[in-house]
């Protein structure tokens, strides 16, 4: 085997392995922020509409965390959309936005949402087109 296919190869068996280390400890700091959050919550004022703002800011954290941590160990398109589309909406949620910021923030959501249209297949395009592929010889 070529030296260079050697280190490539290793390289990218290294790269795998630290996303995986990463995806562990982002799981690792999640669970201590979700204990640590369900503490803070327990203390908190329920009366007032900021508690419901911090809930969800709290809640849309743990999912970014969650999406980030599968488009770590898959690396797909779809996972990925969906990770930015839970941060335009986290940002979005903010309560101090200025009507420009709103606008650039739907504007964002729907150039994901368009180009998870037109570029991620649904199971139904995968299925049919794994169909179409040709049967190897022996």
């Amino acid at each position: 085997m070529p030296r260079a296919l050697k280190l490539a190869n290793g390289l990218r068996r290294t790269a795998m392995w630290s996303e995986r280390i990463l995806a562990v400890t982002i799981f690792a700091g999640m669970g201590a922020f979700f204990v640590y959050s369900a503490l803070s919550m327990s203390h908190i004022d329920w009366s007032h509409s900021e508690t419901l703002y911090e809930l969800i800011n709290r809640v849309l954290l743990l999912v970014i965390c969650l999406e980030l941590i599968r488009t770590l160990l898959t690396h797909e398109l779809e996972a990925v959309l969906e990770l930015l589309a839970f941060v335009v909406a986290r940002k979005t949620l903010k309560p101090d936005l200025t009507a420009s910021e709103i606008l650039f923030s739907v504007i964002a959501f729907v150039i994901l949402m368009a180009a998870r249209k037109f570029f991620v297949l649904s199971d139904s395009e995968r299925a049919n087109s794994s169909l179409d592929l040709p049967e190897p010889e022996n």
